[in-house]
């Protein structure tokens, strides 16, 4: 008998819900918040009022796009953390009540795990380019640096991440430094094509085994920036793109240097990317270049896995079915990383 899930993301400021029929992909649906635009980031009451808005609109829309019923659902996943906890509590207060009204059994999904699952999320039933075990996912996002060992679909360990700062967050950061809007990590990407990656030079931090920094690039990036402007106020706008694939290139060589060790040192040639900054074309082409040097067998996700998506969530959810492993009513969120 198929396994059908119902998944539900919230963690951030997307709502999303997906439906799968065992390892195959129904629907996946997602609502966007353009509010943000303009603060410049997330800012997590309207991210939880806009999740309350358009939760039930979103769920609807997976059931109908599936072509099933409410009573062919099996279990109910759902993003238990980490993220905004307004926001969590919204996809998690909607599930435990559609599961309980269903009769359905809950299933808590880790955020990060999903990331790293949505590799195995198939289109088609014939679908079969998945990563083999162990792998190492380079986890990138806005909250997010970590290199994760994947030894099954439920068991995985960091094995390095960042002390400060992710690289996601690097990059909106230093992209309002220059005065471009908000998600400036995709501007920053199409900019860096038209440039010259060593026009300039930024900073790399030194840190121990795997693990990553970027708050010395940002302080580096801005001191750098306010000197310029002292010297030609108009030193922005007249090497915008040189300063961004200069930028760029320094955050993947920061987050290569570390994924090359790691590979080295477990003698594991399967790699995969994951998160937000996984859709980086910069990111995506050296993955591809270090392939070929390190006779590596590369995993990318397609554009629609790497942010986030109730997908991922559905494909975590369903390994945990297999397991029988549920959850009760009494489950909370939790905000802060756990893996």
């Amino acid at each position: 008998m198929s396994v059908i899930i119902l998944a539900i993301e919230s963690s951030c400021d997307d709502t999303s819900a997906a439906v799968f029929k065992d390892e195959v992909i129904l629907s996946n649906c997602v609502a966007n918040q353009d509010v943000h635009k303009a603060f410049g980031g997330v800012v997590p009451e309207l991210a939880s009022r806009a999740h309350q808005q358009n939760i039930i609109p979103v769920v609807d829309k997976a059931i109908k796009d599936a072509k099933i019923k409410k009573e062919d659902i099996s279990a109910v996943a759902f993003t238990r953390g980490p993220g905004l906890m307004g926001s969590l509590l919204v996809g998690t207060s909607f599930a435990k009540a559609f599961a309980l009204t269903n009769d359905l059994p809950l299933i808590d999904v880790n955020h990060l795990h999903a990331h790293v699952l949505a590799h195995f999320i198939k289109e088609h039933p014939e679908d079969l380019d998945q990563p083999k075990f162990p792998f190492l996912c380079l986890l990138v996002s806005g909250g997010n640096s970590q290199i994760v060992m994947v030894k099954n679909h439920l068991e995985m360990e960091i094995i390095g991440q960042t002390i400060d700062d992710a690289a996601g967050e690097a990059f909106d950061k230093c992209a309002k430094v220059m005065g471009l809007p908000y998600p400036g990590g995709p501007l920053i990407d199409k900019l860096a094509k038209e440039g010259d990656e060593n026009a300039f030079t930024f900073s790399k931090p030194r840190i121990d085994n795997y693990d990553y920094s970027f708050s010395g690039l940002k302080t580096s990036f801005l001191y750098f920036l306010r000197d310029q402007i002292k010297v030609n106020p108009d030193f922005i706008e007249n090497n915008k793109a040189d300063i961004c694939a200069s930028l760029q290139k320094t955050i993947i060589d920061i987050l290569m240097d570390k994924l090359i060790k790691a590979a080295k040192d477990t003698g594991i040639n399967q790699i995969a990317l994951a998160g937000g900054v996984s859709a980086n074309s910069g990111l995506r082409n050296r993955l591809e270049e270090l392939a070929i040097q390190h006779n590596w067998v590369t995993y990318i996700p397609k554009f629609a896995y790497t942010t986030d998506n109730a997908a991922m969530i559905a494909i975590n959810g369903y390994y945990k079915y297999l397991k029988k492993d549920f959850v009760g009513q009494e489950t909370a969120p939790f905000a802060r990383l756990e893996f």
